[in-house]
């Protein structure tokens, strides 16, 4: 794909976050579809490209009343969404659709029409991981995570900082959930839920959704909103069980992935102005500023403690607050792609002055998948 090429013209999230139990999860896709929708200053019959995750592009489409040219209904967990501006980006230049909506959104907290997640026995983590006791994020992300920390001498101190320092971006955003501030001590005498992971370092569960429109980069400054242009993506994915990773000191589909997108770009890290990295729970930006190439994993901890990442810092990263203080309805890497595209925008709550280039950086499942996409708002 070529760079600044296509363009984010529409970007919205659903009415209300946290708690909706009025809402089912398709009215909750529908929701953010009319928000970004009306954010771009079109209608309903210009979308002729639809993806989405978890719902199906046909069940949307229908909902909708959107008949389209083009559907991609990728689904890898929560880095879905950043694949999907991937494929539509280069749908848009191949000429298959001109105008693409990407929808998310999931009942996450109530469970209203939401499909409920199994691990049948006969899959591969039903035969292979969850007879050992390995079922769901908080009893499988720990595998790696504890190597990850005694390979590189990672301290809970420093992994406990990171849910500290989000709150900080938090406090910031009238949107995010929980803004209260929290410390070092608060974090590691929150509850315990899977060692080494206590409740402040475990992402939180909420209803919600958001919604992107891309275009070519041609038409998008007719459009009322300021364009944000894609200007390099990347994706990979490894294995859907994460105790069959290559090596648990790093994730190999990251370290696709983001050098993919870098590549396209065009540009260094010295050039990133601002940094999302999907936090599920809070070793993930550790594994993303190795894996992307920031710096040794051995320094991510202390360069979290040292205070470069939060407010004022020079890597400023997750500032809405993140998976663990933002919102979190399952699948992340949407919310993430907004906050790309509001600081690109210069809108976001917590704004980073000058801020020029975004990158943002999606996981899905246990590692199983990534996805990077770096938005600019030159061309």
């Amino acid at each position: 794909m070529r760079r600044n090429q296509v363009a984010v013209v529409g970007a919205a999230e659903t009415t209300e976050l946290g708690v909706i139990p009025t809402m089912s999860q398709i009215q909750l896709h529908a929701d953010a579809a009319l928000n970004a929708i009306a954010d771009a200053g079109l209608k309903l019959s210009d979308i002729d490209g639809i993806a989405t995750a978890v719902e199906t592009p046909q069940q949307i489409a229908h909902y909708l009343g959107i008949t389209p040219t083009w559907v991609d209904g990728t689904s890898v967990g929560g880095c879905s969404f950043m694949l999907h501006v991937r494929h539509a980006a280069a749908a848009i230049e191949a000429g298959l659709c001109k105008t693409v909506l990407i929808t998310h959104a999931e009942s996450g907290k109530s469970m209203i029409g939401k499909q409920p997640r199994s691990t049948p026995p006969d899959s591969l983590n039903g035969q292979f991981e969850a007879p050992y006791g390995v079922y769901g994020p908080p009893s499988m992300f720990p595998i790696p995570v504890l190597r990850y920390m005694k390979t590189h001498g990672i301290t809970h101190e420093q992994i406990a900082m990171v849910a500290v320092v989000q709150r900080e971006w938090a406090a910031k955003n009238p949107r995010a959930t929980m803004k209260e501030p929290i410390t070092v001590a608060d974090v590691l005498n929150s509850r315990m839920i899977a060692y080494p992971f206590r409740l402040l370092q475990c992402c939180l569960v909420t209803d919600g959704g958001g919604a992107l429109i891309l275009t070519s980069a041609d038409r998008a400054r007719d459009f009322p909103r300021k364009p944000v242009y894609i200007l390099g993506t990347g994706e990979s994915v490894e294995t859907p069980m994460v105790s069959q990773m290559e090596t648990f000191n790093s994730s190999r589909a990251f370290k696709v992935a983001g050098p993919l997108a870098f590549q396209e770009a065009g540009i260094t890290h010295k050039d990133v102005d601002h940094l999302m990295i999907y936090d599920a729970f809070a070793h993930l930006p550790l594994f993303g500023l190795g894996d992307l190439g920031f710096m040794p994993h051995a320094e991510t901890g202390q360069f979290i403690v040292d205070g470069n990442t939060r407010p004022g810092g020079k890597l400023p990263l997750n500032t809405n607050g993140g998976g663990l203080s933002y919102m979190h309805s399952g699948m992340y890497g949407m919310y993430a792609l907004q906050e790309s595209v509001r600081q690109m925008r210069g809108i976001a709550p917590a704004q980073v002055p000058g801020a020029k280039i975004s990158v943002c950086h999606g996981v899905g499942g246990m590692f199983a998948a990534s996805g990077t996409i770096i938005f600019t708002n030159e061309r």
